[in-house]
């Protein structure tokens, strides 16, 4: 008897304790029912600011595979002076970067695919120097470079790091107006 009745106890506290953690299983209106609901306006706030136009650029890549700009502006037809800054502690054979702009239509994925293979070159696929606009040199942690070139013509120009595996995370656009 004491047996059944410690069962039904906890039974009865296990069912008790199951139902209590359901929730709120259907909140949603009956079939056929009217729900009234008063949209407000969303006011979008731009919180990307623009980069400055500025033939002048600075640029920076890290240890963890990342630019600090992912957009760069500049005026088209005027010389453009970029200095390129590895800010990291890596050597440039474990995390070397570079800044690699590249001509508008230029496949990204057969361009680094290319470059995995042009160590010799750091990582600029000679096959592939026509689609190449600038680029600097390969650096490593502390380095720096800097390179002067000139885009005649308006656009959006991809920018990427091409040493080996960094392309998919190192990469911008290069605004020309």
């Amino acid at each position: 008897m004491k047996r059944s009745i410690r069962t039904s106890a906890l039974l009865f506290a296990f069912v008790f304790i199951l139902s209590s953690c359901g929730g709120n299983a259907d909140k949603s209106p009956a079939a056929g029912s009217v729900q009234e609901t008063t949209a407000e306006p969303v006011q979008e706030e731009s919180s990307a600011v623009q980069p400055e136009i500025s033939n002048s650029l600075t640029l920076e890549g890290n240890d963890q595979m990342q630019y600090d700009k992912t957009e760069l502006r500049v005026k088209a037809g005027q010389t453009i002076t970029l200095v390129f800054k590895h800010t990291g502690k890596m050597e440039k054979t474990a995390m070397g970067h570079n800044f690699v702009v590249l001509k508008q239509g230029t496949d990204l994925n057969a361009f680094a695919q290319k470059a995995m293979t042009a160590k010799d070159n750091d990582y600029i696929p000679k096959s592939e120097s026509a689609s190449v606009i600038a680029h600097t040199k390969l650096i490593g942690g502390g380095e720096s470079d800097t390179i002067e070139f000139t885009i005649p013509e308006k656009g959006s120009y991809d920018y990427i790091c091409s040493f080996p595996g960094h392309f998919s995370m190192m990469k911008g656009k290069l605004i020309v107006e």
